[in-house]
């Protein structure tokens, strides 16, 4: 979740934001655009959101004014808000000198993680809103989630009929944002020669609803796990570690319901053979990503899975 700041180029004022305890707070840097980076707040769901909203009059002018209210929103990119709290923090009247005014928003369920992707970001703001002119800071919303259920492993088969017959197996189909993948490929029967095979994480976003549905597909890493012609018996072992990896958790699979119903992230395993004339064969399987607070450098809870 980002930050924004927006005055009115006439405004008598300056406006800061402040959260209580700030400098000691775990702070999050995200990438929000090609070559710029923001620092952000952490806030956990259900955590109680205290601050100060300072107002600085220019040079000793009063300032009359329509109300001062502070909002505490979720939104998606800039149209779809699904959370909205509002505090009113002044009737409307005049200012005669500088001004602070506390808000505390107690035990706010954020129910969504905060997400920077190609085409969406999830926001929650702290806003102030005084005529025209509004000031704007985001915090970035951490959640942690146990998988709820069985975490089996993935057994899958490539194959094209008498030619090439494939097994591939991985430890589980949910996995912490720091974990490890751990797996193997056999194969069964080798009838065409295979000239490499390439092993991916694919993260899909899903924005809108029906019948306005886009999708964008992101290959978040990509490795050659095998070069060089396989034999009949031969397995290949793959150890992949997210850790080092921009993951975010699975929006869709974890929550009962994707994002506001506008908006869901999936990741897949995508494993692609090649043969000597460049054909490609390839078979994708949907994993589920999870945050918990070791993974961001909390110490585990009991409940915690090292």
């Amino acid at each position: 979740m980002s930050m924004a700041s927006l005055f009115g180029l006439s405004a008598p004022l300056d406006i800061e934001i402040k959260f209580d305890n700030e400098e000691q707070r775990k702070h999050l840097e995200v990438k929000v655009e090609k070559d710029r980076k923001e620092n952000y707040p952490v806030y956990l769901d259900g955590e109680t959101v205290v601050g100060k909203v300072n107002i600085n009059l220019r040079d000793g002018k009063k300032l009359e004014h329509n109300g001062i209210k502070v909002e505490f929103v979720g939104s998606i990119g800039k149209s779809h808000e699904f959370l909205t709290l509002s505090q009113e923090l002044a009737a409307p009247g005049e200012l005669r000198q500088n001004t602070t005014f506390d808000f505390e928003f107690k035990k706010v369920e954020k129910q969504y993680e905060c997400y920077n992707g190609i085409n969406v970001k999830l926001r929650v703001t702290v806003a102030r809103r005084l005529a025209d002119t509004i000031r704007e800071r985001d915090i970035w919303v951490n959640s942690y989630r146990m998988p709820i259920e069985v975490n089996n492993s993935i057994k899958m088969e490539v194959g094209i009929e008498d030619c090439l017959h494939i097994e591939f197996e991985y430890n589980k189909s949910k996995y912490y944002l720091k974990d490890v993948i751990v797996g193997k490929i056999y194969f069964l029967l080798v009838r065409i020669k295979i000239k490499t095979m390439e092993l991916s994480i694919i993260r899909r976003e899903t924005t809108g609803a029906l019948p306005n549905v886009y999708n964008e597909s992101e290959t978040i890493t990509k490795f050659e796990i095998m070069d060089g012609a396989p034999v009949r018996g031969e397995t290949i072992p793959i150890r992949l570690f997210l850790g080092g990896f921009e993951l975010t958790p699975t929006f869709r699979g974890l929550l009962a319901e994707y994002v506001n119903k506008k908006f869901s992230t999936r990741y897949y395993l995508n494993l692609v053979l090649i043969d000597e004339e460049n054909r490609r064969y390839f078979k994708q399987q949907e994993i589920t990503l999870f945050r918990r607070k070791v993974d961001d450098g909390y110490p585990p809870d009991d409940d915690d899975e090292e």
